[in-house]
């Protein structure tokens, strides 16, 4: 699999679905992202990881159009980002941000039902099949029991995979989560990236943003590592991941051995004062 990936991006048989181009973004005066390349291979789980503060977070928001780059675009599907109308975008890419918050006593339902109105209009009012595409929103994150429920009355996994579960109801095939497991405990958090692995499986496209250096691995084809707002290196994690890299990117000293439970590597911190620095 890893080989095939390989040789795929080499080649250029994967056309990116999102791509950024030269992207040069930031707040007020300060750059935080300069001059970058990052491509988004098609039926995959892309997943940006890289210390505090590096971009990550920043390139997602400007992948979904959230944030305008000074210089540079994003590419989505062969078309430039910003010459295409919101409802448009909406109804390709589907954006979980961090720690998104319902209005109070929103239910379950209606929440989800929120991700039809890119499909609303004066002409398109709502209809049996908004209400297919809601049940089967609901049904594919396991949280149907929880439709009449207020959202601010479940737990953070549960939370979680309602919102995922509106991002679904907009009907797109390419989803940018930031940071989806923000808060959860590890048994919650495998919940959710367990449910992104069926969503991926199913045939969408997923980028996200993960701290977990062991569950963005595990859980992803193609990871992006970042630092200082550039890119470090980007690929399978079985080729992307090293000791010498993890030292570069976070200064983080590790051994990187086989993962008993998968074919992914599996990364042991070592501590600072337990080992010298990579290649030394």
């Amino acid at each position: 699999m890893v080989a095939q990936y390989t040789a795929e991006v080499k080649s250029g048989t994967q056309v990116p679905r999102l791509a950024a181009r030269g992207v040069t973004v930031g707040y007020g005066d300060r750059t935080v992202i300069d001059a970058l390349d990052v491509a988004v291979p098609p039926g995959v789980v892309t997943t940006i990881i890289g210390p505090n503060g590096c971009g990550k977070s920043t390139l997602l928001r400007t992948m979904s159009r959230l944030l305008k780059p000074s210089r540079g675009a994003v590419v989505l599907d062969g078309e430039d980002l910003a010459g295409l109308r919101t409802r448009d975008v909406a109804k390709k890419l589907g954006l979980l941000p961090q720690s998104p918050v319902a209005p109070e006593g929103l239910t379950v339902s209606d929440l989800v039902a929120r991700g039809r109105h890119p499909h609303q209009s004066w002409l398109r009012q709502w209809s049996s099949d908004d209400v297919s595409v809601v049940e089967r929103a609901l049904g594919m994150t396991g949280v149907s029991d929880l439709a009449d429920r207020p959202v601010d009355s479940l737990s953070g996994g549960q939370r979680q995979r309602v919102w995922i579960s509106m991002t679904l109801a907009q009907g797109t095939d390419l989803l940018l989560l930031d940071e989806p497991t923000t808060y959860l405990d590890l048994a919650h958090a495998i919940d959710v990236l367990d449910l992104i692995d069926d969503l991926h499986e199913s045939g969408c496209t997923v980028v996200m943003v993960l701290h977990d250096l062991n569950l963005a691995v595990r859980y992803s084809d193609n990871l992006v590592v970042m630092k200082d707002g550039a890119v470090l290196a980007q690929g399978h994690p079985c080729d992307v991941v090293t000791a010498e890299l993890l030292y570069e990117a976070f200064g983080l000293r590790a051994t990187v051995i086989d993962d008993p439970v998968g074919d992914r590597p599996l990364i042991v911190p070592i501590g600072r004062t337990h080992a010298q620095v990579p290649g030394d």
